[in-house]
């Protein structure tokens, strides 16, 4: 693991294996230590590069508020200065909003793209406003009262009994992400723009894993309203929710492969 230096800001990164390039980016109270057990076993067979977004893990804040734009800037200068000039993206939740702003922006660097438990549609006005209150409780001091309740949440109701060690240590990241760079994201997320006709439109091979059991992405009311373009995929994890690569994380492996196998020369 180390460090980029990019517009005078340290970038966190890890970077293993060989092969086609994947590159990881996390969601909302993650870092890239999420990844974990996930990114080992894809470096088995790909070169993976996992970031932390700014203002989450160790990667610096940039600005008081961040937006997509900025943050994809620093992902891409970020590649540049690894000599990375394609890769498969892999966003998952809030990191897959960032991975389409880097597909409008840059859509040169991807070979091709996966939302995990992400969505291409901007905030409702409700979401803004659970956003703007989340805010509220940070600057009250209530971070942790955001953890106990987000990261449980992102699990299956099922599962919550079994991934317990899993929901320990996603509540434990959470925690330790700076509240400025909260405040910070929770900005980005919130002005994102819809990027429903980018998806539309693509040419670019894309990937969607879907929870079937997610709290946060209702299955039935959000994936049937993508409209998804040729040389797209949609594939489902029926026992997971917002947190597939740990709770079905070999499903997610393989369809993952097989996707790269398909589309990705």
């Amino acid at each position: 693991m180390s460090y980029l230096l990019i517009d005078n800001k340290n970038i966190f990164y890890s970077d293993n294996g060989h092969g086609i390039t994947i590159v990881l980016l996390h969601g909302y109270l993650e870092s890239l230590e999420i990844w974990k057990d996930f990114s080992v076993e894809l470096s088995k067979k790909y070169r993976v590069i996992s970031f932390d977004i700014p203002g989450h893990g160790d990667s610096e804040i940039i600005s008081e508020t961040h937006s997509m734009e900025l943050l994809a800037g620093i992902i891409f200068k970020s590649l540049n200065n690894l000599n990375i000039d394609k890769c498969f993206m892999i966003g998952h939740s809030m990191g897959g909003y960032l991975t389409l702003m880097i597909h409008k922006l840059y859509p040169e660097l991807l070979s091709g793209f996966c939302l995990f438990h992400s969505h291409p549609f901007s905030d409702t006005d409700q979401i803004r406003k659970n956003r703007l209150r989340e805010i509220e409780f940070i600057k009250e001091g209530k971070k942790n009262l955001i953890a106990s309740f987000n990261i449980p949440n992102a699990f299956a109701t099922d599962n919550l009994e079994s991934f317990k060690s899993e929901i320990e240590n996603a509540t434990k990241i959470a925690v330790s992400t700076p509240e400025n760079g909260v405040i910070a994201n929770l900005h980005a997320m919130m002005n994102r723009p819809d990027f429903s006709e980018s998806i539309k439109n693509s040419r670019i091979p894309f990937l969607h894993i879907a929870g079937k059991k997610d709290n946060y992405i209702d299955y039935d009311s959000v994936i049937p309203k993508i409209i998804f373009p040729e040389n797209s995929e949609l594939c489902v994890l029926e026992k997971s929710g917002h947190m597939g690569f740990i709770e079905e994380k070999e499903l997610s492996l393989v369809y993952i492969e097989n996707f790269i196998n398909q589309f990705i020369k």
